[in-house]
Order: structure tokens, then sequence, then C-alpha cells
């Protein structure tokens, strides 16, 4: 009877060993790829909370001009002012003293009645007014827009209610014809509107994404340089043992962020006071599920990889894509057919939006449960993918003779 080391099994599960190892040792004298997984793992979500940590942000400093002088925009002016978002420091004679405001950062924005703003609403036609946000900040333009636009769905509730009034119907008629549905806007998870907790909750887990794929890709771009080959595949394989490589080298990566993953998650909302309402063993199996995935997709796409500073391509122009795909500033019903079928074939796309429910909304994994599928289906997906892409690989090099520089020798396991 055969012992355990001489088994199919026993020899496969020594090959994985050895290859973890060997990706270790090269992760780990690879100073580049440290850095990334370092710096980036680890300082990149503090430094992107430093940015933002005034997710709040008050009376605005804005400028006001006034060419209208009426009563209407005088009122309209008094109600901007009285609201937290927005503070009038400057009241302009002209747009061009405003301008110079804005220029010299004494002001983040105008606000400019026309002249026949008071003449158009009381001859009932549409009056408008402008405002310029100083986009330096997004903050700025978020303020800007929301005092505004909360001071002109009053008014224009108020003068609805005045020229029924004015039609014979009654205060109180008037204003139930006008407010038939009330409704009253709650926020639950974000009360204050901070920009922080709406962009950073979906930002964390889209680093561990773009960390993997960048260091991963790094990585394999240096093998390629120096003629050597990620398909680390015994010979005495014969190709029915891709599986152990996928496995072995990805078990590196895995270890790696599930640490930083477990830092980024849990400790640097901690740091910064985010609300965390979710379960830690609810985070815990979703970052696990998120990081395999994560895994296999690095693996599958890092094959085209053939130059080390790609990478800095590939994270430049696709972090933005994956940030807009993850649905958290625009909801995923409203995407074309094709983006939403894009968004696919990211992880980040499910692993983010299951991470704002579980943190940020407190829910449990049974409401997240059709982005667990998806990781899942993605995870068989990509894992078959990568299997392929090393199986490919390894025949072109044996087909070519050329034997990979990191192949193992055989296993003694």
């Amino acid at each position: 009877m055969k012992g355990i080391k001489e088994t199919y099994f026993g020899r496969w599960l020594g090959d994985a060993i050895r290859i973890f190892n060997l990706e270790l040792r090269h992760v780990l004298h690879d100073g580049g790829v440290m850095i990334i997984f370092v710096v980036a793992g680890f300082l990149y979500p503090i430094l992107y909370n430093f940015v933002y940590k005034n997710g709040i942000l008050e009376d605005t400093p804005i400028a006001v001009v006034d060419d209208a002088a009426c009563s209407d925009s005088r009122r309209l002016i008094r109600e901007m002012d009285a609201t937290r978002e927005i503070g009038i420091a400057w009241r302009c004679t002209d747009m061009e003293e405003a301008k110079a405001l804005l220029q010299q950062r004494k002001v983040n924005g105008i606000v400019y009645f026309p002249s026949d703003f008071g003449d158009r609403l009381a001859a009932k036609e549409t009056a408008t007014f402008s405002i310029y946000a100083d986009m330096s900040s997004f903050l700025y333009y978020k303020n800007l827009l929301m005092g505004s636009e909360f001071v002109m769905l009053h008014e224009i509730n108020r003068i609805k209610v005045e020229r029924l009034s004015l039609d014979g119907l009654t205060d109180q008629e008037a204003d139930a014809s006008v407010n038939t549905v009330r409704y009253e806007d709650v926020n639950p998870y974000n009360r204050a509107f901070s920009y922080s907790i709406f962009l950073i909750s979906a930002i964390l887990m889209l680093i561990i994404q773009q960390v993997m794929f960048y260091g991963m890709s790094m990585s394999v771009g240096t093998m390629r340089e120096e003629n050597r080959s990620f398909a680390s595949l015994p010979d005495s394989l014969t190709g029915r043992g891709v599986g152990r490589v996928v496995l072995g080298r990805g078990g590196v990566y895995w270890l790696l962020f599930m640490i930083i993953g477990i830092y980024v998650c849990c400790i640097v909302p901690a740091m910064f006071g985010f609300p965390q309402r979710g379960s830690f063993w609810d985070i815990l199996v979703l970052l696990a599920l998120f990081v395999t995935v994560c895994v296999f997709f690095s693996m599958t796409w890092t094959t085209l990889v053939t130059r080390r500073e790609s990478a800095f391509l590939l994270f430049l122009f696709m972090s933005p894509v994956c940030v807009f795909l993850t649905g958290f500033s625009w909801p995923t019903t409203a995407f074309p057919a094709f983006w939403k079928g894009f968004s696919y074939l990211f992880p980040s796309t499910f692993g983010c939006q299951g991470f704002i429910n579980l943190n940020t909304a407190g829910a449990r994994l049974d409401v997240i449960a059709p982005q667990l599928r998806a990781l899942c289906i993605q995870g068989i997906v990509y894992y078959i993918l990568a299997c392929a892409a090393v199986y490919v690989e390894n025949f072109v090099l044996k087909r070519k003779g050329v034997r990979s520089t990191s192949t193992l020798p055989e296993s003694t396991f």
C-alpha cells in the first residue's frame, strides 16, 4: 500500500507547498512589489482618508451678484445664507468683482441673479439664477449645489401656494394642493451627508483589488523581461498539475491580502471613526471570498502583461472606471447594457456593494447573497481561466524548448 507521500494527492500537495515557498521568496525579494504591497496596501488607505478627512463642510463662503435687487432675490439670498451648506461672504456689484474674489480664493462659489429675475416671477414666467462653483474640491460644488437646490425647491412650493391663493383658494387648500403627498427626507446611513463616508466605503475594497493586480503585474512583467515564466509547472506533471501552480502561487497573495484586507476594512475605518455597523465575522466571510476571487482575477489578466511598467498604465486607466462601475455614485439600474455587462468582469463591483451593505448599512450575509453568489461564479470562472493561462504558457515554453527558470525539481514530498 502506498504511503501518502507517494500518492497523487501527496505529490500534488507537496508541489503546491513548494510552489508556495518559491513564490513567497520571489515576492519578498522583489523590492518593487513589496513597496507596492506595503506602501499602497497599508499607507494608501490612510492617505485617502486624510485627503477626505473633512468630509463635512459647512458655511462654504460664496459671493452673490444681485442684479435683480428685488424682494424675491433678497429672500432667496437670506434663505441660502441660513442653510448649513452656504454662507454669504460677499455681496458684489458685478460679476467681475465676484470672479476676482473667486480667483483669489476668498470665496468658493458665486450665485448670480439676472436683472429680469423678479419681473419674470411677477409675470408668472420661468425665472433663473446661476451658480458657479470652485471645482478645486468636490465639496465646494456639493455644498453650493445642495444649499441652492434646497432653497429653490422651498421657493417653488411657496410660489405655487401663493399663486393658488390668488386664484381664490384658502391657504390650507393651496398647501394641500401643492403638497398632496408629504415626504420626509431620511438618510439613515449618512445623516450628515459626509463625502468621506460616501466615498471611502467603496474605495476600501477597490484598493485591495487594484493593489493586488498592480503588484502581481509588476512581478509577472519582471519575470518576462528576464526571460522567466510564471508557469512554474514541474516537468513530471505533463500538464495535469496546473491547479497546484495556481493555488500554490495564489496562496501567497491570498495570505498577504487577507492581512491587508483586515487592516483596510476593519482597522482603517475604526482609526477615522467611520460607521462600522456590520458584524466582523460577516465582513471576514465577504473579505475571504473577495480576496480569493481577486487572486484568480489578477492571475488571469496579468498573463497579458509583458513589461513591468505596463502596470502603471493599467492602474491609472482602470481605477476610475472600476470606482464608477461599483454603482456607489450612480445606480447600476441606470447603466447602459454594455457597461453593466462590463462591470461583471471585476470583483470590486460586487465586493464594494457587499461591503457597503454590511459595514455602512449594517446588513447581514443573507442580504448580500446576490453579491456572494456573483463572487462565487467569478471565482470559478477566473480559476479555470488562470489554470488555462498557466497551461498554455507552459505548453508554449516546451514547444520552444525553453525551460522555465522557476521550474521545480522532482518532488520528494
